[in-house]
């Protein structure tokens, strides 16, 4: 921008008579806050996006009421000023910074020259949401505040005009699909619409993919071969992955085994699935003498786990979609991208239904394989099936846009699954029930008592330990007592203390003749061996 244009818009933001959504004046005559400028960098970033303005401005050296001329002294130094744009950049999501910082001067009411500070923002892109340092934010009259829900799901919703899953992809043919993907796809669409099996089975190849919404006009699209294509036809889709990785990892976290499943992912859905080990579980619940049995993990649940990963993944970011297994009896699903709903609380109320999808063409597709259910009732039916299992509800994890699910396979107090099997509980009773369990879990009281009728011993412990080793020491043998299999990750939580220091205290503990272990290095169980009041 030339000094003239500078000049010209320097006056006509001068000349707006209150602050905007997409205008913001501050004095910072010696100093402002990164974080502040972080957030409103975010909060005028996505005012802009939603005022259909090209950009936002944020100007140092001015009153924000009257737009006096004060000046600013805010990083008085060339290669300072420049080097802002990285710092904010290395912060925000899609690594958006400024368009350009400019630097100009204007006489104050005293005829002095006064430096002021232009920063020219981009609107968010359309359908992305910016954020600083994972947070999003938004205006509220002359404030940086959270970005409202409603204002983040406006955003997103313009994912649906520029939908990357039904672009076409010029040069791929039908050639370039695996017949026993599209055999799989003719099946599992007749089981959605028997009435048109026979015409399922009559048609040709590309007609089907026509009906089933897989391709657009015969033409392949980039829904197609995620779902259909063969494994060498992943080049198509570059930068975007059609990856799902299993993991599997002991009790101590460390990885055990893994492997890669890449598209056809309507296959490969199925072969991640057969590697996850699905056990029965035998739990007592005081109602007889026998046990109740069920398998770890609802099939239902993992089918519509790992399929929402495709459907709702933000393949833009060349990511991988991951299904970690974990030996201490859980499983944690992972993909890329921010989740739309804006919370779980969103979607299980009983009036929610899905307005909009990160890949639409893609997710409609799915419904029509019965891949995935539609108007976003998945989530409330996995949260159902947990219910009638007895077993606690998933968890989510939004952070560092990606979606994690927690997928527990044992109970994890009994009381919770006796009280499931016994009453007749709604759904948010029961959600309140399960968080009371997992805070209970995480942060029970853990410590040493002097009462001979409890449960918990007050040990003696050797007066050569460093300082805080006893209390910590206490804990991890009163929770050993209360849980031979409990995990080194989960008495670091429990201890608040890292790893390395939790293993030297068990290595101790084991040596002064109070403690043992039990079967394998990587597995196995805890034992108690001295026992003093």
């Amino acid at each position: 921008m030339s000094k003239l244009n500078i000049e010209s818009t320097l006056d006509k933001l001068l000349a707006t008579k209150y602050e905007t959504e997409t205008i913001e004046f501050k004095e910072a005559k010696d100093n402002f806050s990164f974080d502040e400028l972080g957030k409103y960098f975010s909060a005028l970033s996505n005012e802009a996006n939603l005022h259909n303005e090209e950009c936002a401005w944020l100007v140092f050296g001015v009153e924000d009421k009257k737009h006096i001329i004060v000046g600013t002294n805010y990083r008085n130094d060339a290669k300072s000023l420049n080097s802002l744009k990285e710092e904010i950049g290395k912060q925000t999501s899609e690594n958006l910074t400024f368009i350009e910082i400019y630097e100009c001067f204007r006489k104050n009411a005293e005829g002095e020259n006064k430096r002021i500070l232009l920063f020219q923002i981009p609107a968010a892109p359309r359908g992305m949401p910016i954020a600083f340092k994972r947070i999003h934010y938004g205006r509220d009259g002359e404030a940086a505040v959270g970005l409202s829900v409603e204002k983040f799901e406006r955003i997103r919703a313009q994912n649906v005009t520029n939908d990357w899953s039904a672009e076409i992809i010029p040069n791929a043919t039908i050639e370039n699909l695996s017949k026993e993907a599209i055999e799989l796809a003719r099946k599992m669409y007749a089981e959605k619409n028997p009435r048109l099996a026979d015409d399922i089975k009559r048609g040709d190849d590309m007609t089907f993919l026509n009906n089933a919404r897989l391709t657009r006009e015969g033409k392949i699209t980039n829904a197609t071969i995620l779902l259909l294509g063969k494994r060498e036809s992943e080049d198509l889709i570059l930068p975007a992955l059609s990856q799902i990785t299993w993991i599997l990892k002991d009790r101590d976290g460390v990885v055990k085994d893994y492997e890669h499943f890449f598209c056809p992912l309507i296959i490969a859905t199925e072969q991640v699935r057969q590697k996850i080990r699905n056990l029965t579980y035998r739990y007592m619940t005081g109602e007889s003498i026998f046990p109740k049995e069920t398998l770890q993990y609802d099939p239902y649940i993992i089918r519509e786990a790992l399929n929402n990963c495709i459907a709702h993944q933000d393949y833009s970011r060349a990511g991988r979609i991951t299904v970690q297994e974990h030996e201490d009896d859980y499983l944690i699903f992972c993909n890329c991208g921010d989740f739309i709903p804006g919370s779980i609380e969103n979607v299980l109320k009983a009036e929610y239904s899905a307005s909009n999808y990160r890949n639409p063409f893609l997710a409609t597709a799915m419904v029509n394989l019965n891949m995935i259910d539609t108007v976003g009732s998945g989530i409330l039916k996995m949260f159902l099936a947990q219910k009638k299992r007895c077993f606690p509800l998933p968890d989510y994890d939004f952070s560092n846009h990606e979606v994690r699910m927690k997928l527990y396979g044992k109970v994890l107090d009994i009381n919770y699954s006796k009280r499931l099997l016994n009453e007749d509980l709604s759904l948010s009773e029961v959600i309140e029930l399960d968080k009371k369990q997992k805070l209970e879990i995480k942060t029970k009281p853990v410590k040493a008592t002097n009462d001979p009728k409890s449960d918990l011993i007050t040990i003696k412990w050797p007066k050569k330990w460093p300082k805080k080793w006893p209390e910590k020491c206490q804990i991890i043998y009163d929770a050993i007592k209360e849980n031979q299999n409990i995990t080194i990750p989960e008495l670091e939580k429990l201890c608040d203390t890292g790893h390395t220091t939790i293993k030297k205290m068990l290595n101790e503990m084991q040596n002064e003749g109070y403690i043992k272990h039990e079967g394998a290095p990587n597995g196995g169980h805890w034992e108690i061996i001295k026992e003093e009041n």
